[in-house]
This record gives structure tokens, sequence and C-alpha cells, in this order.
């Protein structure tokens, strides 16, 4: 997303483009999937003096305006990507914490049973399958 789309978009909500609001936006893109803290951290190698609190607030805000989406990968704080992205299932390693994305269609067939049998609707978007990456268990298997 260009700088002037953004500033157009926080702009039509009565918002300002901040420094800071940009750079938390370039962290959550360069690094994929992030916690709240792995943002800070990355904006604190850019920009020193912008806090925790401050970081959280903008991807709140980012949130609101779909540039990026949450989902929950572990039992602490959520995992940011970059929105506008096709929906993706997460599939995370127990033992080297690698997240990597699959294709929602996979879970098609779930998902139509479940809207059929319960009429309930899965948001692939927050879907994270925990398990063994192939790495991982390479390693495990050569032990």
């Amino acid at each position: 997303m260009s700088e002037t789309t953004l500033a157009e978009m926080l702009r039509e909500r009565g918002l300002r483009l901040t420094p800071q609001r940009q750079l938390v936006l370039q962290a959550v893109h360069e690094l994929g999937h992030a916690t709240p803290e792995q943002v800070h951290n990355a904006v604190r190698e850019v920009a020193a003096g912008v806090n925790i609190t401050t970081v959280y607030r903008t991807l709140e805000l980012l949130e609101e305006l779909g540039l990026v989406r949450h989902t929950h990968l572990s039992h602490g704080s959520p995992t940011y990507h970059p929105g506008g992205h096709d929906q993706h299932i997460h599939l995370v390693c127990r033992h080297c914490g690698t997240v990597s994305e699959m294709d929602p269609m996979l879970m098609a067939p779930l998902a139509d049973e479940l809207t059929r049998e319960k009429g309930f609707t899965v948001d692939v978007g927050h879907v994270a399958l925990f398990g063994t990456c192939a790495e991982c268990g390479d390693i495990s298997r050569e032990k």
C-alpha cells in the first residue's frame, strides 16, 4: 500500500498519517506474521521513542481499516499479518515456531459440513493448526 493511499484512508476518518503509523504498517509487512512485541522491536530499530502502547493502538486502527488482520497462534499475544491478502490457514510448528500458510480451500469440506450440520460459518483467517513442520519432523526422526 502506498503512503498516499494510507494517508487518504486516515484522512477520511479525521486522522493523519504519522511516522509511527507508517512504521508499524511497514513492520507488519516486513515481518509477515508478528506479535505486537515483535512489531515494537522492529519499529524501535528505526524510531527508539515509539512505545508499546502506540504499537497496540496503531495495530487496532490498522485492523479497523482492513490493512492488517490478527489471529491467535498461541496462548500469548495475537499475531498480525498484512490485510488485503487472501484468507489462509496458519500452520504453526510447536517445535521451531515457524508459521506457514495454506490455501483455505483445504478446509472447504469441513467448513461445508459445519455449516450444514451446525449452521456454523468458519472464519478461515483465524484458523491455526498446530503440529510439527517437515524440517523438525526430519530432525526428530534422525535421532
